[in-house]
């Protein structure tokens, strides 16, 4: 697997840029805008680390998780009430943790690949 090539990682990354600027349209409460930073840079940041350094099964498990986070946020933060900013929350999660699941088992595999047989 070669770096910067995998579209998953860059769908996730998307998802978290989204949730990061969207707090700039809908306007949501403070603890929405907090969550809803914080787990976007985390998602981007967890993309770009998955992106430059294939075959990390860990850094994928936290890209999901972080995913997951997103969308649990509206009901940690209670606002499942701010239509625009739960709904943003809820979709970009869990796309992000859908398409990050669906790249673990093909970073399992290339660790396999990569670590030396004894």
């Amino acid at each position: 697997m070669k770096k910067w090539t995998r579209w998953e990682d860059y769908v996730a990354g998307v998802c978290g840029l989204v949730a990061a600027l969207s707090v700039i349209v809908t306007m949501p409460s403070s603890a929405a805008t907090s969550l809803m930073i914080v787990f976007g840079i985390l998602l981007i940041a967890s993309a770009v680390l998955n992106l430059s350094m294939p075959g990390t099964p860990w850094l994928e498990y936290a890209q999901a998780a972080f995913g997951i986070l997103l969308f649990v946020s509206p009901w940690i933060g209670s606002y499942t009430g701010s239509a625009g900013a739960a709904w943003t929350s809820w979709i970009a999660g869990i796309v992000a943790a859908g398409v990050t699941a669906a790249a673990i088992k093909p970073a399992m595999d290339t660790r396999h690949k990569m670590m030396p047989s004894h």
